[in-house]
């Protein structure tokens, strides 16, 4: 059956600076934890696709991308080269800010980049649940709309869910009409491991001193069922830069790594809906955000 007459689909890249809340909204929207999350900047690094499947309307592709900012490496510049890569090829254009009535430098970059879209641009103010008078909104929704010509702007909550069916209401609003892309059970694009390793790395964000974590990067070395038993093996090692940071990694006696190793297998379990032996090891790699080959081997290509 052809449902390209009433079904609507198309790709929809979600922008913004670093911690606005872009992973959130995605994963609230997805009802899933895809991308993962931390209050420290810069937590994605790469494009994730995620499918959101209406059978009534149709379908979203979500690309979550990194945040927009100034890079200080190559990693840097790789996460900046996705986010900007990503307007080529959609159909709507999400902008995340947070409520505020300064506009600064970084913002009103991303505006100049938006101005030559051609495609429909909706401004989501996201972090409403930090506003405390609701009519200061109104305040913010006017000094964004003089830097950007915004189709629509939608003020919401991510982490609460406040008006996040809006905002799904108005990307299907400007979506072309078209067949689905993917079937309606399809979740993610994202390998298995890529998930399993990124959960690793959530856990290692949430749990470590302000400055390792930028300097981290997980690989999974085996990921395995155990022959026999309703088990998988997995071996993953954190990747980080110094080794004053292997120290703090593995903490005293190992106790930091034991918390990371234990968050995370708790989470995995929960994706693969099966026990897990999660080993961690870390290892040091000096400078490897400024390693174009270090960069490829773990996972970071660069996009045509």
């Amino acid at each position: 059956m052809d449902n390209s007459t009433s079904f609507k689909s198309g790709f929809v890249t979600i922008i913004g600076r670093p911690n606005v809340g872009k992973s959130t909204l995605m994963n609230r929207i997805i009802g899933q934890k895809i991308a993962i999350t931390s209050n420290k900047p810069q937590t994605t690094r790469s494009r994730i696709q995620t499918v959101y499947t209406d059978t009534q309307r149709g379908q979203i592709v979500f690309m979550d991308t990194p945040g927009i900012h100034k890079a200080k490496n190559k990693l840097g510049e790789y996460m900046v080269n996705v986010a900007e890569h990503t307007l080529q090829d959609v159909d709507v254009i999400l902008w995340l800010v947070e409520p505020t009535d300064f506009i600064g430098a970084g913002e009103r970059h991303i505006a100049q980049i938006l101005q030559k879209a051609q495609v429909p641009v909706l401004l989501v103010i996201n972090k409403i649940d930090t506003v405390a008078k609701k009519e200061e909104l109104l305040h913010f929704i006017d000094t964004y709309r003089q830097i950007c010509d915004f189709n629509e702007i939608i003020p919401a909550s991510a982490l609460r869910g406040e008006n996040v069916s809006d905002v799904v209401d108005m990307i299907f609003q400007y979506l072309p009409y078209g067949p689905m892309f993917y079937d309606e059970d399809t979740v993610t694009d994202q390998p298995q491991r890529q998930i399993v390793a990124e959960i690793v790395r959530e856990k290692a964000l949430h749990a470590l001193e302000e400055e390792v974590p930028h300097g981290i990067a997980v690989t999974i070395d085996r990921m395995k069922p155990r022959k026999g038993k309703e088990l998988i093996d997995i071996e993953a090692t954190i990747i980080c830069e110094r080794e004053s940071h292997k120290g703090i990694i593995i903490g005293k006696s190992g106790a930091m790594l034991k918390k990371i190793g234990s968050n995370a297998r708790f989470e995995i379990e929960k994706l693969l809906e099966e026990k897990v032996n999660l080993r961690l090891w870390v290892k040091v790699r000096k400078n490897w955000r400024d390693s174009d080959t270090m960069l490829k081997n773990f996972g970071y290509k660069e996009l045509s």
